[in-house]
């Protein structure tokens, strides 16, 4: 997988539509501690050309993550599915 800026580990919804996501983001040749990002946050972003993906960090292996499904815009909806009719992370547990 190509070079990535932001690592989805769990998400929150309301009415169908996410409201905050816990990442990993990129800070140089290693990642950040756990933030929170709101969906606005999130848009903005994407939109900006950062590069997203769903996955969990490895326990004890600092920057190290085992990755799922790429994230995108899709229309008004953020999703890792191409279709999306709503804003939907696959595999990705909520918090």
């Amino acid at each position: 997988m190509k070079k990535f800026d932001l690592v989805i580990e769990a998400v929150r919804y309301e009415n169908g539509q996410i409201t905050q996501v816990r990442a990993y983001e990129r800070r140089g040749a290693t990642f950040s501690d756990r933030i929170l990002i709101d969906r606005a946050d999130l848009v903005q972003r994407l939109e900006k050309g950062r590069k997203a993906v769903t996955g969990q960090r490895k326990e004890f292996m600092a920057s190290t993550f085992d990755l799922g499904k790429p994230i995108q815009t899709v229309g008004k909806f953020v999703s890792t599915r191409t279709d999306a009719s709503r804003d939907e992370l696959e595999g990705v547990p909520v918090f």
